[in-house]
């Protein structure tokens, strides 16, 4: 079997800790061409003598220390189209992560997508990127992992509907009168999945599978009318497909990235030996579904208006969110200020120009500044 080597964006965060454990179990498969970090020199060091690769990029400047080392934000561009990687796993947080992969789908590569931001942001530039280039894209969330495995050799044509499941995250039994008074602390207690800050808020928030369902759209062509959420509190089936004739797949296993990931790098194969907990129906029942209560989680039915809106609005949502959550995460406003922030930047900037990157990303920056603004920070 030929190695195939892989660059890894965001090494040194969940997902790119999760996947440099999958790819060290799967050395005969795969080998580390190139890492990159934000900012964790510390952690990107220890990663970089464990695996050798011949790229190591840091974001953030300061890393004196490392000189052999590329900085500043071009280096995820620079690890994106390596010559020695043929898969960019992009596991990086928030709108940072758009030129890498629209790099990487230009120069051909697969990219194992963990960035949802990067087709909510600019989903059709993604997709010309990939007409372009002859790249591919292969996602890493759980859900979309999920549709694509009970989807692969099937007509596109005969799927009806899909339905994202959702934890509910820490808050699904609160009242609404209680998430106001969350705190940090509150929100970053997920009951089932160990991730980033980030995202972890998202989950709390359901931003993030807003962020998901207009991901799913742009991976799997659906409109928004077929693209379904329901919450699934012990995160055991990751998501349903129906199909036209009313028979419905879904996929189920153990709640780990290890194994998303890992089949977003061998996909359509399979590789033995995961290293996950077999599945055991019985030990991880019950499993129960409920309805999402849109009233007391604005943020998810804002996020998929904003994708029927198309154009800017999905960037502007998802930059208002982004910034609305690390203002949050700063304590400088409350927990129920996130989806009322999101709300007055897109009625401000939801219908801006989308015709290009450079104007997503002014969309982007004036989302992020209307926020700041309106909390005057």
């Amino acid at each position: 079997m030929t190695r195939r080597g892989v660059a890894v964006l965001g090494s040194t965060g969940s997902i790119g800790t999760t996947a440099l454990r999958v790819l060290g179990r799967h050395a005969d498969a795969f080998y580390v061409a190139a890492l990159t970090a934000h900012s964790n020199a510390a952690l990107l060091q220890e990663q970089a003598r464990e695996f050798g690769p011949s790229f190591v990029g840091i974001v953030q400047n300061g890393a004196e220390d490392h000189r052999e080392w590329r900085h500043g934000p071009s280096c995820l561009v620079e690890a994106a189209t390596h010559q020695d990687a043929s898969i960019v796993l992009n596991a990086v947080v928030g709108a940072a992560g758009l030129d890498a992969t629209l790099a990487a789908l230009s120069a051909g590569k697969r990219v194992a997508l963990a960035n949802k931001e990067t087709l909510v942001m600019a989903g059709a530039l993604v997709a010309d990127a990939c007409q372009r280039g002859g790249g591919e894209i292969v996602p890493v969330d759980s859900e979309h992992s999920a549709i694509l495995q009970c989807i692969t050799g099937r007509r596109g044509a005969d799927v009806r509907r899909l339905v994202l499941t959702a934890s509910g995250g820490p808050f699904r039994g609160w009242s609404r009168e209680r998430l106001e008074r969350a705190t940090v602390a509150d929100a970053l207690r997920h009951p089932t999945w160990r991730m980033g800050r980030k995202i972890t808020i998202d989950s709390a928030t359901l931003a993030n599978k807003a962020l998901e369902v207009i991901e799913a759209h742009f991976l799997f062509g659906l409109p928004y009318d077929r693209i379904e959420v329901v919450v699934h509190p012990q995160s055991v089936v990751h998501s349903f497909v129906e199909f036209v004739d009313g028979s419905v797949l879904a996929q189920l296993g153990v709640p780990s990235m290890e194994l998303p990931v890992l089949y977003a790098l061998t996909h359509p194969g399979r590789i033995a030996d995961t290293g996950v907990p077999p599945f055991d129906p019985v030990e991880l029942s019950p499993l129960t579904f409920e309805r999402v209560r849109h009233d007391d989680f604005p943020a998810l039915r804002m996020g998929v208006q904003a994708g029927r809106m198309g154009g800017a609005a999905p960037a502007v949502f998802n930059a208002a969110n982004e910034q609305a959550v690390s203002l949050f995460l700063e304590g400088r406003i409350q927990f129920g200020e996130i989806p009322r922030a999101i709300e007055s930047a897109l009625a401000a900037e939801g219908t801006a120009p989308s015709h290009s990157r450079d104007a997503l990303l002014e969309a982007d920056a004036a989302a992020r500044r209307h926020v700041r603004e309106l909390f005057a920070c």
